[in-house]
């Protein structure tokens, strides 16, 4: 009978196996909405066309498509980072950290070296980073002695994922991690102490940072306002609303400098006429609007003027 009561018991818990990671049906399971491609271990694929178009999106573009969508609870404030102009695009690489526990965290560690790891649990998440990746992790909003890198590993982030990381927790050696090219760092602050009394709970697991709820694979889009982690099966639609809206943008714009239409009439409803005018200033401009030629292509054709 107890076996039988362990056994049910179990089928409730997540199988957290191979260092703290969620096996693939699980991923899947979590991450139902994503009918792309996967990593091997189930993980969302995002591809890199739709992270490099979502580097032109604003962060109210995003949160306005999400809230539209139902998505509430993706968006957390209150950064500190090291470039203001350096945005962070990619799909999520999740980690959860916890306050450290002996007996838990010493087991954590004999699986992790029986399975292959090396170094220190904090090390395991850069261990398996892919180009395009955002080290994501829930340091529990940790500063002091919650740094959970400095720019040692800063480095081995950059050289594997090209990316960036955004931390509820904190990081150390800010001079030295600002003369990584092209590198940003989003955490909560900013501390000389080492990493201690943290154990590695999850890797590519759901995560709370603030706010947000975050699944592995979903899209970050960081900036200076914050970030919002965008759910990989809505990055393209994203993508394309923000594109919409800065054509639309640009040719206002570019009518208003010419006379042609007042204030009132850009920023109202556009007419028929005005619309009609869209859509050839579309035809007339493709080659040189910052949208994929054939996004505009495709918008063109579902107008029905």
């Amino acid at each position: 009978m107890l076996r039988q009561i362990m056994i049910s018991i179990s089928l409730l818990i997540p199988v957290w196996a191979q260092s703290q990671t969620i096996d693939k049906e699980e991923m899947i399971f979590l991450t139902s909405s994503w009918e792309g491609e996967r990593f091997d271990d189930g993980r969302p694929k995002v591809p890199d066309g739709i992270l490099e178009r979502m580097k032109m999106v604003t962060i109210e573009e995003a949160w306005g498509v999400l809230r539209g969508e139902g998505y509430h609870n993706q968006f957390e404030g209150d950064w500190q980072m090291i470039h203001e102009d350096v945005s962070v695009v990619g799909r999520a690489l999740t980690a959860l950290y916890l306050p450290n526990r002996p007996d838990v965290s010493d087991a954590i560690k004999v699986r992790g070296k029986e399975e292959g790891r090396i170094g220190n649990t904090n090390s395991w998440p850069i261990d398996i980073l892919s180009p395009g990746d955002v080290y994501v992790a829930d340091g529990f909003g940790k500063i002091i002695d919650g740094t959970l890198i400095g720019d040692n590993l800063g480095n081995s982030i950059f050289a594997k994922s090209g990316n960036g990381v955004v931390f509820n927790a904190s990081s150390r050696d800010l001079e030295g991690l600002s003369e990584i090219e092209g590198f940003n760092a989003f955490v909560k602050g900013w501390h000389p102490s080492f990493l201690t009394e943290v154990m590695l709970g999850g890797l590519n697991v759901p995560i709370r940072m603030g706010a947000a709820t975050v699944l592995p694979g979903d899209v970050v889009l960081a900036k200076r306002e914050g970030v919002i982690f965008v759910p990989a099966h809505l990055a393209e639609k994203v993508v394309v609303t923000s594109e919409v809206i800065r054509l639309r943008d640009m040719f206002g714009i570019s009518r208003l400098r010419a006379g042609v239409y007042t204030p009132g009439q850009i920023d109202s409803r556009w007419t028929d006429e005005i619309e009609k005018d869209f859509s050839q200033w579309l035809r007339d401009h493709m080659d040189e609007l910052p949208v994929p030629k054939e996004q505009i292509q495709e918008l063109l054709e579902k107008r029905t003027w």
